[in-house]
């Protein structure tokens, strides 16, 4: 076992009661532990934050909190109301983004059909298909666009031919 996966097992140990209930002893994470300092000292140090942790007690709040703090919402809410253009300010520093991700869906998807209605759009006017013509004319014109290759096709045969014809095997 190395000390990363040891590592990952620790917190088992420390947060699991039925884990920690059982002894060590046996285990993969023992004989690592046994075997390596780095992690003993890290279970050592877990187990005496939890324990202070577990010691801390959070302050009580002075007798007076709820009226103070109600005065200051009195006070906030007296406040006259900021302007249009911080009121926009406000929610775009201070929001959630939940207002805006209708808005923000909507735009992705008008952006992803015109995206793609445009794409459709160039792809078929680049690739029409031409009208049915007659299988002669389809012929004639497969023939034309391979003629290059067909030219190559002829020279490979006529060397194949002199070749022969030399007594070049």
């Amino acid at each position: 076992m190395n000390c990363k996966s040891c590592q990952n097992e620790l917190m088992d140990y420390l947060f699991d009661p039925a884990m920690s209930s059982k002894t060590l002893e046996g285990s993969p994470v023992a004989e690592h532990l046994a075997g390596c300092a780095v992690c003993s000292e890290e279970l050592s140090s877990m187990k005496k934050t939890m324990n202070l942790l577990d010691e801390w007690k959070a302050p009580e709040p002075s007798p007076y909190f709820d009226q103070k703090l109600a005065v200051m919402l009195r006070e906030e809410q007296a406040k006259a109301p900021a302007g249009w253009l911080e009121r926009i300010r406000e929610r775009l520093l201070f929001n959630t983004g939940r207002q805006f991700r209708p808005a923000l869906a909507g735009t992705f998807a008008l952006v992803l059909l015109l995206g793609g209605g445009g794409f459709v759009g160039v792809t078929t006017l680049t690739h029409q298909e031409p009208q049915a013509a007659s299988a002669a004319v389809n012929d004639l014109q497969i023939l034309d666009k391979n003629d290059q290759a067909i030219q190559q096709m002829d020279q490979l045969l006529q060397d194949d031919d002199q070749d022969d014809s030399n007594g070049v095997s």
